[in-house]
């Protein structure tokens, strides 16, 4: 599946309860209000509006915009459904060194010891999610993240590349890696956050039955014919971005499709900002 590679850059005593499943925890922070109690409310993904895919930086959203995805480190648009982005199950260039510091443990190693990388993405390396030891570590590790998210005001969370085990090598498995995303999903939920599944389309029903996903943000559904697999189980709460080096037909085309999410956009590969010439940002 083509993605996007965004750089990636507290949580409360109250919310060990919830975490406790997946053996983390971790001090208190000021997302500790969101975080009381594992009931704690949250606001899903809207049903309808005008999304904006904001990974290569953060700017003003055009007119009609209501939805904004940003990465973790950037801040939500004001005024908008925010949608905070977290690298769930690979690092993110240039925080390996990070991740071997805080919890070596989560990164997947092959036979001989060396890391495993993804193969289409060289310098972002797996997350180990075998065992519910290493899950735990790598749910304390994001915690930190999602927490961030939180506290800068965003609405939701989507945790990217849940769909790893395809490109292990056969050492992660679908079930160890919906594991850990019904842990991230506890974790969202108990910040406040609604939370979305990226991708990932063979899991049918899975992905909001198994592990409590609210909506999903989709990549190109329309360019691999798989948009009436979201569709199907999360309704009209499914993000669809197209990208125009690949798009293989025309826009106006696209908008005609009946079976097309409503909230369909087209963007630029690289995500720019609009000072680029290469920025491009359509919708229906």
């Amino acid at each position: 599946m083509v993605r996007t590679r965004p750089v990636l850059l507290t949580t409360a005593i109250a919310l060990v309860a919830v975490l406790a499943s997946a053996g983390c925890a971790e001090a208190s922070t000021p997302a500790s209000a969101r975080a009381a109690a594992a009931t704690t409310s949250y606001r899903n993904l809207p049903t309808a509006g005008l999304p904006d895919y904001q990974l290569g930086g953060g700017y003003t959203p055009a007119v009609g915009v209501t939805i904004v995805e940003r990465d973790s480190t950037d801040r939500p648009a004001s005024g908008k459904y925010g949608i905070c982005y977290v690298n769930g199950f690979q690092t993110q260039p240039g925080r390996l060194a990070a991740w071997k510091r805080t919890a070596p443990s989560a990164l997947l190693r092959d036979a001989k010891g060396r890391l495993v990388s993804d193969p289409g993405w060289p310098d972002e390396v797996l997350l180990d999610t075998r065992t519910a030891a290493k899950r735990a570590a790598i749910t304390k590790e994001l915690t930190r993240y999602v927490a961030r998210c939180a506290d800068r005001g965003f609405d939701a969370v989507e945790f990217d590349n849940l769909d790893s085990w395809t490109r292990s090598g056969k050492r992660l498995t679908r079930a160890g890696n919906l594991a850990l995303a019904k842990a991230l999903v506890r974790v969202g939920h108990g910040h406040g956050l609604a939370v979305g599944q990226k991708n990932t389309p063979q899991l049918g029903t899975a992905g909001r039955k198994t592990t409590g996903f609210d909506f999903v943000v989709a990549e190109e559904c329309v360019q691999y014919d798989e948009c009436s697999a979201y569709t199907a189980v999360y309704g009209k709460r499914v993000i669809d971005i197209e990208y125009s080096d690949t798009l293989g037909r025309s826009w106006e085309s696209v908008c005609g499709l009946r079976d097309r999410p409503a909230m369909t956009i087209l963007r630029d590969r690289d995500l720019v900002t609009p000072d680029d010439d290469e920025y491009v940002f359509e919708h229906c």
